[in-house]
């Protein structure tokens, strides 16, 4: 009898703790997986071109994975700070915490395991990625906070979402060669851009509650910044091909990958939310493109 009440309470409980794991996912954004994959192509990026196109395979799964630990953390972390901002946002009032369906301390836990995680993947690295890694541990985890009173927090994202490029030459090669620097400039440039393009969609609702964006810092110059970012951005990757010695292929990403940024600039015209949120998803192509020119080079050049 007391084998089949366990099994039933057991049973009982098992909707509840399934709808635990479905907030602890939505918490960490799973179910909205384009911060991965921008967080992961200029990784990609570094790790092929410091390679040179043949990754090893230990350190691929463990950046890999890393991506996916990190960004996850990073949302866990982001939403704990803007917990009490949250609510007050059209797009983010829904989040787990927004809605008290996850509480602060819940969030603080599965943060903490996310980092444990993390730490773990870094024991098989040599000393200057983990050194590396750690700095890129501190700029995910004050991002969040930095809304507050920084008036462009876009590009501090931009610093803790390319740091694996110079933790990847590390990696791969023990040093940072000024090519490494290079490939970390245009990623800061790129997330720059596509993250102000994100704040143009909360402009109103972040001009409200206080919160700090260079949608708001730039005002009505942000599309011309926009295409300046993303314009320099474009002239580092070409400075990346020039010293990576990449050819036909690389150039032929980087013409798509220009094509994606010309688009975004159509759809953020008028500067509707709708169709600035849409010109931010593009970015996942601009990515793309870049690596999928990296890949073919070495594969066929």
């Amino acid at each position: 009898m007391t084998n089949l009440t366990d099994l039933e309470n057991g049973l009982a409980r098992a909707p509840g703790v399934r709808g635990r794991l479905v907030e602890y996912a939505r918490l960490m954004r799973l179910d909205r997986p384009i911060g991965i994959w921008l967080l992961l192509w200029p990784c990609l990026w570094a790790l092929w071109i410091s390679a040179e196109g043949r990754p090893d395979e230990r350190i691929f799964v463990i950046f890999l994975i890393g991506t996916f630990v990190m960004r996850s953390a990073g949302c866990v972390i982001n939403d704990f700070a803007d917990r009490e901002f949250d609510p007050h946002v059209r797009r983010t009032a829904n989040r787990p915490l927004a809605r008290g369906a996850v509480s602060p301390a819940e969030a603080l836990a599965v943060f903490a395991v996310l980092g444990l995680i993390a730490l773990a993947l870094l024991i098989p690295l040599n000393r200057p990625t983990q050194v590396l890694a750690l700095v890129g541990g501190v700029l995910a985890v004050t991002y969040p906070f930095l809304k507050r009173f920084f008036a462009l927090p876009q590009a501090y994202l931009g610093l803790a979402f390319s740091w694996s490029v110079p933790m990847a030459f590390a990696a791969q090669t023990g040093e940072l060669p000024l090519l490494a620097w290079v490939l970390f400039g245009a990623g800061v440039l790129w997330t720059t851009a596509y993250d102000t393009i994100y704040a143009m969609v909360d402009r109103e609702d972040d001009l409200v509650i206080g919160v700090r964006s260079s949608a708001i810092l730039f005002g009505r110059a942000d599309r011309g910044i926009v295409a300046a970012l993303q314009f320099a951005a474009m002239a580092l990757l070409v400075a990346a091909g020039l010293l990576a010695d990449l050819s036909y292929w690389y150039w032929l990403g980087l013409v798509v990958a220009g094509a994606t940024a010309l688009h975004q600039q159509f759809l953020i015209r008028n500067r509707d939310p709708a169709d600035c949120f849409r010109a931010f998803l593009n970015n996942n192509l601009f990515g793309l493109a870049v690596f999928g020119g990296i890949l073919l080079d070495y594969l066929f050049a």
